[in-house]
């Protein structure tokens, strides 16, 4: 008895530790659950990201391709608006122009509009608004130049068109989808009231897509057609004419002679006119002319005798 009562502490403090090793034990196995629970789904949502990562990648991929794709489309399809002035000094205007209507029809393409104007007869000029297909639109100038005496003047402008058209097409697609909406609203529709509202909202977007088009058309029409202003000068030397009958020397000796002649019965004639019209003036300044002269002589002769 008294042995036992000597072990009992030792037996309570063996008693205590495995206790104390189990619940440590537990413990550990719990944290261990916990944190295999923990790993698990940090692995689980490693495992979600990756596949979100991938899934935005993929898209991203995606939206790359499309910009790429894009990008090369709008580079291959460029759109550009091409314009030339040329002034030119020609050696012979009609001629120039015969030979660039040739040149425009040969090419394709029309004359929008043309006028001519002289200066009195030493200069004509006049000026030809072309449009011609675009793939010919350096072809031409070349041809036009080569018929120059002298290039006055060349300049050559462009206008890149493109983003304006693409952001033009891809609003007509946009009011396209609204288009089609509506249409499926409107047979849908049972009152009045909602007929009526989408039928002016689709009024609405039909002109829209009517204006959109009809842009997107005159861009098409000016990047297909290049357009070129001609301008043409041509000085010509003028060349007084001589007149046959100035060379004629007969026929102006008898002018003259006839003038001449003329001229002498004109004053033979005024002078029968001016002596017969004023017979009794000078019969009167005769009269006294004499006086004068038989007093004079008279007087000089007394002085003589004296």
């Amino acid at each position: 008895m008294k042995k036992l009562i000597q072990w009992l502490p030792i037996l309570l403090i063996i008693f205590v530790v495995c206790m104390t090793g189990c619940s440590n034990s537990k413990s550990s196995e719990d944290k261990s659950v916990k944190m295999n629970d923990n790993s698990n789904a940090r692995l689980d949502s490693a495992q979600l990201g990756s596949e979100q990562a991938d899934f935005y990648s993929n898209e991203a991929g995606k939206v790359e391709k499309t910009t790429e794709s894009t990008t090369t489309l709008k580079v291959q399809n460029q759109m550009v608006i091409y314009q030339a002035d040329l002034a030119l000094r020609v050696k012979k205007f009609d001629k120039t122009v015969r030979s660039l209507e040739e040149k425009v029809l040969k090419y394709g393409g029309y004359i929008a509009e043309s006028n001519v104007s002289k200066e009195g007869n030493e200069q004509v000029s006049g000026s030809i608004k072309i449009r011609v297909p675009q793939k010919h639109f350096q072809a031409f100038l070349h041809d036009a130049e080569s018929q120059a005496a002298e290039v006055l003047q060349r300049n050559i402008s462009g206008q890149d068109v493109t983003e304006e058209y693409v952001d033009l097409k891809s609003r007509l697609k946009s009011k396209r989808v609204v288009e089609e909406r509506l249409t499926t609203f409107m047979k849908s529709a049972e009152k009045t009231e909602d007929l009526l509202k989408i039928s002016a909202d689709l009024a609405v977007v039909q002109e829209e897509i009517e204006a959109l088009e009809g842009k997107m058309k005159f861009l098409e029409n000016q990047t297909s057609l290049s357009t070129v202003t001609i301008t043409l000068y041509e000085d010509k030397i003028v060349v007084p004419n001589i007149e046959k009958d100035k060379l004629n020397t007969w026929e102006k000796t008898k002018k003259q002679f006839m003038k001449s002649t003329n001229m002498l019965l004109a004053g033979i004639s005024g002078l029968i006119v001016f002596i017969i019209g004023n017979i009794p003036v000078l019969a009167i300044l005769l009269i006294l002319g004499f006086l004068v002269l038989f007093i004079y002589r008279k007087k000089k002769y007394k002085n003589r005798q004296g």
